[in-house]
């Protein structure tokens, strides 16, 4: 392998610094860090990708403008609400909080991404945000990744953060990144938040496209619940430090760049999947010989979000009759007996019938805490794989208000 995982997370890349402050955002987070800080005193380059529903959150909208200039130097982001449906006061408040950290860290309002995660359709108690806000300075660390990390979590149940190194140019370059979510999940993103930094010097144009291309094949490809985010957001600031010659379009360290970057996505995404709210099982979808692309996308979301296949998968029932029913409704190219369906290589379904293999061998695979389903639509040469979980009884309680 051409890059090595290391410690640090979004602080192990060269001139970054993170970290978090309390603020009491929500009661129930008493005492826990809510509001985290990504800061690179030297200039960087920005790129990021947002949710894709029509109902964005206020901070999605201001960081979608920032965006568009240059030499962004901070994230900011709090836990605990979402500012999300809260109008055009929601706006100002987003703004708000961008204003306050800019001012904290002595830079121009636009030179910082906002983000929040938490209940929607709550105002942001943004007075005291700023008062917390100027502390940040002060609690930002060359090694603040996992304060930082933890500081985004909602019903996460651990800090999700991740790095690796490797050479461009004789140079060690590091790409670390931080994560949050574990429920309203799905593809397109998800309820998630992802902060990565990297001292690689690139062009703007090279980073937007290595993160769009690195967010299709990581979060892009998973789901918990079906359920599509209002503040979806995944962020990379790039400074350039590691001293390498600035990657280009066609430049030669592009490729190993764009590997590095996607181990870091892809980790995280199977982060966030685990700690699925509620989550029992993690469960791989493979889906292989679909027409095309979009259609083997289409079996594996189908499959990997049917709610019944889900119940099924948490009472260890290996109940393929529920794939096939999903393969059968998601509008792609197949043939009932064309279909072959294998539980961890041994296979279920032949022709789209019942396979000779014991019903006891089925279900001691789905008793397992992690599977792999794998079917061959025998149509096509494309497949797709989508990360996916049981939904449990704990999801429905985790998810029944406060």
């Amino acid at each position: 392998m051409s890059y090595t995982e290391i410690s640090g997370g979004v602080t192990a890349a060269q001139g970054f610094l993170a970290g978090s402050v309390y603020c009491g955002i929500k009661a129930s987070n008493a005492n826990r860090p809510d509001i985290a800080l990504i800061y690179s005193p030297q200039p960087t380059v920005v790129a990021g990708t947002f949710t894709t529903n029509k109902v964005k959150a206020a901070p999605v909208r201001v960081s979608m403008a920032h965006l568009r200039g240059n030499d962004v130097r901070a994230i900011v982001a709090n836990a605990g609400n979402a500012n999300a449906c809260t109008g055009v006061a929601g706006i100002e408040t987003a703004k708000r909080m961008a204003a306050a950290t800019a001012k904290a860290l002595k830079l121009r309002p636009r030179q910082v991404m906002v983000c929040s995660t938490g209940r929607i359709g709550v105002p942001l108690p943004i007075g005291k945000m700023v008062t917390a806000i100027a502390k940040l300075p002060e609690a930002v660390k060359n090694n603040g990744s996992r304060r930082a990390a933890e500081a985004i979590m909602t019903s996460d149940t651990f800090a999700k953060e991740i790095a690796v190194e490797f050479e461009l140019d004789g140079k060690p370059v590091r790409i670390g990144g931080i994560a949050k979510g574990a429920g309203m999940i799905d593809p397109n993103m998800a309820t998630m938040l992802c902060f990565i930094s990297t001292d690689a010097a690139i062009e703007k144009k090279q980073l937007q496209e290595a993160l769009s291309a690195s967010v299709e094949q990581s979060f892009n490809r998973i789901t918990v619940d079906g359920d599509m985010s209002t503040n979806d957001t995944v962020i990379i600031l790039a400074n350039g430090t590691a001293g390498n010659k600035s990657l280009r379009q066609g430049a030669a360290g592009m490729k190993l760049f764009q590997r590095a970057l996607d181990h870091v996505t892809r980790n995280l995404a199977r982060m966030i999947v685990e700690d699925g709210e509620g989550v029992t099982k993690f469960v791989e979808v493979h889906v292989n010989g679909a027409a095309n692309l979009a259609d083997a996308r289409k079996a594996a979301e189908a499959v990997a979000n049917s709610t019944l296949t889900k119940c099924a998968w948490f009472g260890g029932d290996p109940n393929w009759g529920r794939i096939m029913d999903a393969l059968g409704y998601c509008d792609a190219k197949m043939r009932e007996e064309n279909v072959d369906i294998f539980y961890d290589g041994l296979i279920a379904v032949k022709g789209g019938m019942a396979s000779k293999t014991p019903f006891s061998k089925l279900k001691k695979i789905v008793a397992q805490k992690k599977l792999t389903i794998t079917i061959d639509l025998h149509v096509g040469s494309a497949d797709y794989t989508v990360f996916t979980t049981d939904l449990s009884t704990d999801y429905v309680k985790l998810n029944m208000g406060e």
